[in-house]
């Protein structure tokens, strides 16, 4: 029960999702007798040393959130994985919270908090958004550089943009105020692709193990057209040839996701556009046989260029190697 509170102590619940600190509470006018009294009969419960939930059960993931943000300090802000969370930059949530504390603020370890120190904290922090955390483009750069390889950091960046949570120039203009930035070449190189319209690591890869090496024309990426009385995008379209070329990040699709997919490729050809559809390993693992099928359907329609080997043991396949530039 909330109505024997003081008015601000409610408002401190309100706030935090039912978490409180204790200097808190004894601030908006709570007794410390008061206090002891509702975590002596279950009624209020102790989430971290000083902070309290008001209510007994499990917290939900809100009040968790706050506990770990109050223990850490006003100044403290959500971040990395956490941060991702809130923003929708990721499905799930992580099983850790991730706080970060300006440098010099010492705070004890906290059961289930990774806590990340900063001396650049008041500029990463958004200015608005609550619970506290970090900006969008801070988050990103955050979670690549701390990514376990250089495909996991590439993919913070291409996922952000294309969801349009950032834009590539927000990020661009973040990564600049960083004195370090981990894979700094690389993750500006992807957010000049990001501009162009790749939105996914593989995407990214098509352009630079595909496209580029093997000198084929320049697709246009994420294609707005109307077909079949619905809106699609496609992933790379060569307009002036009438190719598509999808790709799929993943090794399967759902039964509904193949039969869209067929639907797609229909309208497509009722256009006269054909479409290639290409997965993770045939980028990744096959490039030169992919670049060798897309220079054969380009030719096939028009295109008066010539592919070229990407290097000495280049295997580019089909007529396409009778061509070779």
């Amino acid at each position: 029960m909330t109505r024997e509170l003081p008015d601000g102590v409610r408002d401190l619940l309100n706030q935090h999702a039912g978490v409180l600190t204790r200097a808190g509470a004894l601030r908006a006018g709570l007794t410390p007798k008061q206090l002891a009294a509702r975590l002596d009969s279950g009624r209020w419960q102790r989430l971290h040393t000083g902070v309290y939930a008001a209510f007994s059960g499990q917290p939900g993931r809100p009040s968790l959130l706050w506990a770990a943000l109050l223990r850490a300090g006003p100044s403290s802000a959500l971040s990395h994985h956490t941060a991702a969370e809130l923003d929708g930059l990721v499905p799930d949530q992580a099983r850790l919270i991730h706080v970060m504390v300006p440098s010099g603020h010492q705070v004890a370890p906290l059961a289930g908090v990774v806590l990340h120190y900063s001396g650049r904290l008041d500029e990463a922090r958004h200015p608005a958004r609550t619970p506290p955390r970090t900006r969008v483009e801070e988050t990103v750069l955050d979670l690549a550089g701390a990514a376990g390889s250089l495909d996991d950091a590439l993919g913070w960046v291409l996922r952000a943009c294309g969801s349009r949570r950032t834009t590539p120039e927000r990020l661009a203009a973040a990564m600049a105020l960083r004195g370090r930035v981990r894979w700094r070449t690389e993750l500006s190189a992807a957010l000049g692709l990001a501009a162009d319209g790749v939105h996914s690591l593989l995407e990214f890869r098509y352009v630079t193990r595909v496209e580029r090496p093997h000198g084929l024309p320049a697709g246009h990426r994420q294609h707005l057209v109307a077909q079949a009385g619905q809106r699609q995008y496609q992933d790379v379209t060569y307009r002036e040839y009438g190719l598509v070329v999808e790709l799929d990040g993943v090794a399967a699709h759902p039964a509904g996701e193949r039969w869209r997919d067929v639907r797609r490729d229909n309208a497509n050809h009722a256009v006269g556009q054909t479409t290639l559809r290409y997965g993770w390993g045939d980028v990744t693992e096959r490039p030169c046989f992919v670049a060798g099928q897309v220079a054969d359907a380009l030719a096939a329609r028009g295109w008066t260029g010539a592919p070229r080997r990407c290097g000495r043991s280049c295997g580019l396949a089909g007529a396409g190697r009778s061509r070779l530039g």
